[in-house]
């Protein structure tokens, strides 16, 4: 009877353990078959080109911190020699990061400029500027600019101009 019961006992284990292998196989093989996507690398001397593309999407982008915002540090601009990027985030961004050449991965935003954005900028203007809060330089050259904005409209007969930016994510600075 003793043999018997040590019998089932050993019999009862080995069948656990094939069935706990086998259980351990399918999940390496569910981990096999994962695919792991890669975030796009655009370049800065491309990236209003093809920012449009990735629109609400990560990209990662590499530059130098050209400069971090004092107000609220929670904007920076990233530059190389060919172009540049606005990035924007929820948390500061610390100070030290000036003159870093970082690798930054963010979410491509749109912000589009049309005609009623151009006339919400110039109402902003004049009221700034009966307000006391801008010189007649300023509200002269903010003039001259919502102007540009519909000269290009107009000239390359469109609607709107897309300016893209990225909405922060992580970063890691370059070795």
């Amino acid at each position: 009877m003793k043999k018997i019961v040590f019998l089932l006992t050993v019999i009862t284990s080995i069948i656990v353990f094939m069935i706990s292998c086998k259980t351990d196989t399918k999940k390496v093989e569910e981990v096999e078959k994962t695919t792991v996507v890669e975030t796009p690398v655009l370049a800065l001397s491309e990236f209003d080109v093809e920012a449009g593309d990735f629109v609400n999407k990560e990209v990662t982008v590499q530059g130098i911190v050209d400069h971090v915002c004092k107000h609220g540090g929670k904007k920076i601009l990233l530059v190389t020699d060919h172009g540049d990027v606005h990035i924007t985030s929820d948390t500061r961004f610390e100070e030290t990061l000036k003159g870093s050449e970082i690798s930054l991965t963010g979410v491509v935003l749109e912000e589009k400029i049309d005609e009623a954005y151009c006339l919400k900028m110039e109402e902003d203007n004049l009221k700034s500027h009966s307000e006391g809060k801008s010189n007649e330089d300023q509200f002269k050259n903010k003039k001259e600019h919502i102007q540009k904005y519909r000269d290009q409209m107009k000239a390359e007969n469109i609607e709107y101009i897309s300016n893209y930016s990225l909405k922060y994510v992580s970063h890691v600075i370059a070795e």
